[in-house]
């Protein structure tokens, strides 16, 4: 389901070649946290520690067998360490590799999100922000960093975007894709309206602290169903955005869904789309079809792509989704994605490979299109 892309080939003579909007940064233990955090909160992280974030899980990766969260075989770091944690590892397989110009940091665990306890939910985001630019973006000027928020404390979140809205260091604010309420409610507004202030789009990832089942139907059986569900958090995340007016009241908000796939897009907006038509008196602050909304505020990562296995079936999905600007280039590194150089899908014309790869992220990413050649 994927091209291959020799490395040789990613460059551009001297111009921007690839953005990749989804890496993820590991800890190489929780203790890098203690540097920015006051003694009251490390005390507290020492004492009661931090609640699994899942429901099946016992002091191991979730599935167990799948080592360190379902990370590349080949990405542990010769110095030692669980694949993500290495800087210098992360310059050989990733930047230097694919010569990629920007990436943007997704750190997933241990970021506070969602956590029970509102302050110390707050006070770990913090110090994962912290520690984003002092190992990571302030070492190597390609990388950016995430602001990640407290979003179950959206005062905590507004007042850590506005500490951080004039770093250029900073790409976007990140949120996981299972929020304790449907995403857009309005008590995520403010932060919200804090990011459209800074210029920062909404970076949503795959994941959750689970406060519920990840089915609607209850808890699945087999991580087979749980991965799978995944899909469906978006498809319910984007349609709440829509219905409860997040883009009217925000009119320059962009949101990027990271880690969600893509080919279920068409269909999903077919569906919202024929039932708006019929019901729109219910939510008149809709005042466009959600398709046309969604091509002016919705982005979508290409990593991991769950597309049809051959060119043409792909070709015809592209042409569903009717724009040639939703899609950013990601590896999801150090997941296990994609097969070698194998980093596009199949199916895709030359105009839309740079589009991906460059055009779209810098459009969606307005501070990198400032610092950009």
């Amino acid at each position: 389901m994927n091209i291959q892309v020799p490395s040789s080939q990613l460059k551009r003579d001297n111009r921007l070649s690839v953005i990749d909007c989804d890496v993820h940064p590991r800890m190489k233990s929780v203790d890098m946290l203690k540097p920015y955090m006051s003694k009251r909160w490390w005390d507290y992280l020492q004492t009661y520690g931090q609640r699994k974030r899942h429901g099946f899980a016992k002091g191991h990766p979730y599935p167990k067998s799948q080592p360190a969260d379902g990370q590349r075989r080949d990405a542990w770091p010769p110095e030692g360490g669980q694949p993500g944690t290495s800087l210098p590892f992360m310059r050989e397989q990733l930047l230097d590799a694919y010569g990629i110009d920007y990436g943007i940091l997704n750190p997933l665990s241990p970021s506070g999100q969602g956590d029970q306890n509102p302050e110390f939910s707050a006070a770990v985001a913090a110090a994962n922000n912290m520690w984003q630019l002092a190992e990571w973006a302030d070492k190597d000027a390609r990388l950016r960093a995430s602001i990640i928020v407290p979003y179950e404390n959206p005062e905590a979140a507004v007042a850590e975007i506005r500490k951080h809205a004039g770093d250029k260091r900073f790409a976007h604010v990140l949120f996981m894709s299972r929020t304790a309420e449907a995403l857009g409610r309005r008590r995520y507004w403010p932060i919200f309206e804090a990011a459209a202030e800074a210029g920062l789009p909404i970076g949503i990832h795959a994941g959750s602290a689970y406060r519920h089942p990840v089915t609607p139907l209850g808890w699945p059986s087999y991580y087979t169903e749980d991965y799978a569900a995944q899909a469906a958090a978006f498809q319910q995340c984007l349609s709440s955005l829509i219905c409860e007016g997040v883009f009217s009241k925000f009119p320059n908000l962009k949101v990027v869904l990271l880690e969600s796939g893509f080919t279920w897009l068409p269909a999903h907006l077919w569906r919202l789309t024929k039932f708006w038509r019929g019901l729109r008196m219910e939510i008149p602050w809709v005042d466009r079809a959600p398709t046309e909304i969604v091509r002016d505020h919705v982005r979508l990562t290409v990593q991991p792509c769950d597309g049809p296995p051959n060119e043409q079936m792909f070709q015809t999905l592209m042409d569903h989704m009717d724009s040639d600007e939703l899609l950013l280039f990601s590896t999801d590194y150090p997941h296990w994605q994609f097969e070698g150089d194998a980093i596009l899908p199949p199916g895709l014309s030359d105009g839309l490979i740079g589009r991906i790869r460059v055009d779209n992220p810098l459009e969606t990413y307005p501070r990198l299109q400032e610092a950009a050649p």
